[in-house]
Parts: C-alpha cells; sequence; structure tokens
C-alpha cells in the first residue's frame, strides 16, 4: 500500500477525505445563474478568516505567489519605493519580486532566525520624512526558517511615525492557522493562498484588501491583465468572474470554511499551538535546536530544525522519503543542508504528528544522528497527554 502517509511538509498540506471529496465534481457553468448563490457567501465568509469587516476579498487562479504579484502590480507604479526586511527565503523572493517589477526597494538585512524587526522599521519610517515610502512589506510567518513576525508591532511603528505607507503581509502560511487580525493590524493587502490553512489543492491566491489599496488601484501604473484587481472585484460585485475560475477549489474552499467554522477558528488555532508544542518538546528531547531564536518567534505552523555539525538535512529528508514514504520539508536557502522542517498545520491530529515524529526519529537513528530513539515521541506524547482535548481532534 502507498500514498497514505501524511505529508509534514509546511504546504501544500494534507487534504482531508471532506474536502478532497467537495472538489471532485463533474463541470459546472459558471455562467449560470446560481453562481452567485456559491459565490458572494463564500467571499463573505473568507473575511472571517482575515478578521476584516472592512476589507474585499479578492481571488485568482494562481498560488500564493500570484497573489504577491496581485498586490504589487494593482497598487504601485515603477519607481515607487517600498521597505522589506529579508529575514528568510519567502522575504528574499518577494524583494526579487518587486525589484523585477522595477520598484525602488529598500531593503532591512536581518539573520535569519530573527522576525521583522519593528524599531528598525521605526526607524526607517521616521527617517522618510518626504514618505518616499509607498508601501511596507512583511512576512507574517517565514516558512523557511519556522519564524512568526509581530505583525501589530510593525504597524504600531509606521502609525508612531504617522508614515501614510501602505501595509502588506505575506499571511500564506498562517491564515486559518494561526491568528491573523486584519482590521485591527491595519493590514492593507494580505496574501495566502488555498494549500495550506484552507487544506486544498493548490492553485487559488486569495488576497484581502483594504478600501485603502483599491483606492490605490486607480492611479498605479505597474502593467497587470490577469490579475486586475477592478476585473475581480467588478465581476465578483455582479456575481461572476472575468474568466474561467477554479470552480473545483471554489467548492473545496466552500467545504473548508465550513470545516473550520464547525471546529471554530479560536479552536483551530489551539489546536495548531498544542500540535507544535509537542513537535518543539521533541526538538529538546533530541538535542537540537530550531532556527527561530527565542520563544515569541516560534511558529505554530512550522519547525525548521538544524541537524547536528556534519550531517546534512537533504540527506535526512531524502532518506525519510525514500525509506519510510514520508515527506519533511527541506531547507532552503540559507538553510539548504544545515536544517529541515517539520510541518504541522492544517488536517492533523496529535496521533498523525506523532508518526511523523516517530519517523523522522527512525530515520535520524539509520544516519547515526546522536539522539536516543523514542525520545522525541515520548517527549510530545507527554505534551499531547497533558493537554488532550478531544474536541479539537474533529479536523477530517
Amino acid at each position: 500500500m502507498t500514498g497514505q502517509n501524511p505529508v509534514f511538509i509546511p504546504g501544500p498540506t494534507n487534504i482531508p477525505d471532506r474536502l478532497r471529496q467537495a472538489m471532485n465534481v463533474q463541470t459546472i457553468d459558471h455562467r449560470a445563474p446560481d453562481f452567485v448563490k456559491l459565490l458572494n457567501p463564500l467571499l463573505e465568509d473568507v473575511k472571517k478568516v482575515f478578521k476584516t469587516t472592512t476589507g474585499q476579498i479578492i481571488t485568482f487562479p494562481a498560488s500564493g505567489t500570484g497573489g504577491w504579484e496581485a498586490s504589487i502590480t494593482n497598487t504601485l507604479s515603477p519607481g515607487d519605493k517600498v521597505l522589506v526586511a529579508r529575514f528568510g527565503m519567502f522575504s528574499h523572493r518577494w524583494i526579487d519580486m518587486c525589484q523585477r517589477h522595477n520598484l525602488d526597494v529598500e531593503i532591512i538585512e536581518c539573520e535569519w532566525g530573527n522576525g521583522a524587526p519593528a524599531e528598525l522599521y521605526a526607524e526607517r519610517l521616521a527617517a522618510d520624512t518626504e514618505h518616499k515610502i509607498k508601501a511596507v512589506l512583511v512576512t507574517h510567518n517565514e516558512t523557511a526558517t519556522g519564524v512568526l513576525s509581530d505583525i501589530g508591532a510593525v504597524r504600531k511603528a509606521m502609525d508612531a511615525s504617522n508614515h501614510p505607507a501602505m501595509l502588506y503581509v505575506d499571511c500564506v502560511s498562517s491564515l486559518g492557522s494561526m491568528d491573523f487580525r486584519m482590521d485591527e493590524w491595519g493590514v492593507d493587502l494580505a496574501v495566502s493562498g488555498s494549500q495550506k490553512g484552507f487544506m486544498l489543492a493548490t492553485g487559488m491566491a486569495i488576497v484581502g484588501v483594504s478600501r485603502k489599496a483599491m483606492a490605490a488601484v486607480e492611479t498605479a501604473t505597474c502593467p497587470r491583465c490577469f490579475f486586475d484587481f477592478r476585473d475581480m472585484a467588478g465581476a465578483n460585485a455582479n456575481g461572476g468572474f472575468p474568466y474561467t475560475p477554479p470552480m473545483g477549489l471554489l467548492l473545496g474552499l466552500r467545504a473548508s470554511l465550513d470545516m473550520i467554522f464547525e471546529e471554530g477558528l479560536e479552536n483551530v488555532f489551539a489546536r495548531h499551538r498544542r500540535l507544535a508544542d509537542g513537535v518543539r518538546a521533541a526538538v529538546d528531547a533530541w538535542g537540537l535546536e530550531l532556527c527561530a531564536k527565542s520563544p515569541e518567534l516560534y511558529s505554530d505552523t512550522v519547525s525548521a530544525i538544524y541537524v547536528p555539525e556534519g550531517f546534512n538535512s537533504d540527506v535526512l529528508t531524502n532518506h525519510a522519503y525514500d525509506t519510510y514514504g514520508m515527506s519533511f520539508g527541506v531547507g532552503l536557502g540559507e538553510m539548504a543542508g544545515r536544517a529541515f522542517r517539520i510541518g504541522h498545520l492544517g488536517s492533523l491530529t496529535d496521533a498523525m504528528v506523532l508518526s511523523g515524529l516517530a519517523t523522522i526519529e527512525m530515520a535520524m537513528a539509520d544516519l547515526n544522528y546522536p539522539i536516543e530513539l523514542g525520545s522525541g515521541v515520548r517527549a510530545a506524547q507527554e505534551v499531547y497527554r497533558r493537554t488532550a482535548r478531544p474536541a479539537l481532534q474533529k479536523v477530517a
């Protein structure tokens, strides 16, 4: 038997049978008059996950990267200055995209394993007395290093200098798994996707857009066509799409939201915290270190773990896959060969996480890592036994 093991990469995540079945449909006419009955309530319910009442949800057939590009091209013009911190692979990729669109990118260089430096954002914004910076870009959850940044602190830094820049946030690997507060944090563009916290197949970029960001669309001059907010928002307002929609994913998103709301959004966050606490206990029992520098930076959706000196993390993840048929995240960028990642988000329970910990433990023992076989599993078991709440296990 093959293909039955859960994945422990930080996305795409495991797809519950309920959602696979929701996406497994015959062709549906997206021009039919009843399409609006699916689309409009769906977009309204997505707002609850972003925690916005004033923002607008725009979706595109794309991955999260498409959502990034849509956000940039709809609200900025070539030559506009943006401020962004580089502290992981995904913040680096956002920088690269901005540069390719001929934006003037001011970079705050940070050691990987740290989060977004609110105090340095504050300094740069205070120094920008002419308000040349048009947007501040922040990665909420850096998937390469397992680091969670304080978006509320960045917003306070912006407000302290009374700076009018817009705030753009990558929440691809956090939305729907960890608390995100678009309105409270004053986020103008929040970029996510279907394949992580929403537990669906890859293929839908999901963007929360503030009123301020929608107004910026009218003056921005970066070229866009497929990703034009105006085309999508105008068609959505009439219950349609400007082109063929990803119907299976829309139906899947409806079912995903139903699952999330049945569990309760705050309970979803609590489950992810418990799962992450178990993984972190295992890492400590193995005597290994997380890439995240301090506990307040720990992500509840992915843990990036340094391997001991003299070991190669790519060899470890390949061995786990080739020998035991289970996938773990490889190290990216500066973490390549130095760290592996355990994704613990989406459709997961205590028991599923324990299977992943047991498997990576076996792989480490096979490769003569200096660990005690069973130590990590035992540590995680103690966490899950101590904090067991059976009602939170109903995720599939």
